[in-house]
């Protein structure tokens, strides 16, 4: 469980379950590997490499790397 602030001023955190600020993306690679594995059940899945967080208020993307808090990428919507 974690929390952050945005550049915009929100407060991010993922310590409630579900929640709207942590993502769950994956590459093409990581999602074949997981297909070939014929995982049924959710919670068997493996957690994706990075880690991806999005800003409700601003939108901004933060994408980490495993096992640093530090945010390795930063992404803004264009106007």
């Amino acid at each position: 469980m974690a929390r952050m602030n945005c550049i915009c001023g929100e407060t991010l955190s993922n310590s409630a379950a579900p929640n709207d600020i942590q993502l769950r993306v994956y590459t093409d690679k990581e999602w074949d590997s997981i297909l070939e594995v014929d995982i049924i059940e959710a919670w068997k899945f493996p957690l994706p490499t990075h880690d991806v967080w999005r800003c409700p208020k601003c939108e901004r993307v933060y994408a980490f790397e495993p096992n640093n808090h530090t945010a390795i990428k930063v992404y803004k919507l264009e106007e």
